[in-house]
């Protein structure tokens, strides 16, 4: 592996962390506003990102109130869903239908996360998907343009 390619896993990982730690109340229950999840927007722009933001997310995690429960899920929904947005940057080229699709499908994904929260607290699974998705949502399609703008910016796709 290339230094250059841990550096900037590590510093993805740490911002992830980090940005997830200041909003702490609000990311880890039924309502889900966590803006670090812009990061994974990285993703659609340069696939070597995932390692950052999932080990990011596995980080993040270990400070969960849900304990064991949010490393299984949170970190599987995370792979899971970079895993699809991998495969479908393959066939879509265009750059902002890349966002929106990632938006979506981190949106939809959202259902394992209310699967989650309804074994670990037993809440109500339809209830808790829409507010986790609707969170998700938020700060999906706040962060594309951002991520965009900055992409303008930096070249995410030859950072690594």
């Amino acid at each position: 592996m290339k230094v250059k390619f841990l550096a900037a896993s590590g510093i993805i990982a740490a911002l992830y962390i980090a940005v997830t730690m200041l909003i702490t109340p609000f990311g880890f229950t039924e309502v889900q506003f966590r803006v670090s999840e812009m990061l994974n927007h990285l993703v659609a722009f340069n696939p070597r990102f995932a390692v950052g933001i999932i080990i990011g997310v596995f980080i993040a995690n270990l400070n969960s109130p849900l304990g064991p429960y949010d490393l299984v899920f949170g970190v599987g929904q995370t792979m899971i869903t970079l895993g699809l947005l991998i495969l479908i940057c393959k066939f879509v080229k265009n750059i902002w239908a890349r966002l929106i699709i990632n938006t979506f499908l981190f949106t939809f994904t959202m259902f394992i996360i209310a699967f989650e929260l309804n074994l670990a607290l037993e809440l109500p699974f339809f209830w808790t998907w829409l507010t986790c998705a609707a969170g998700e949502f938020v700060v999906m399609a706040v962060g594309a343009p951002i991520m965009n703008m900055l992409n303008k910016r930096l070249d995410f796709k030859n950072m690594m």
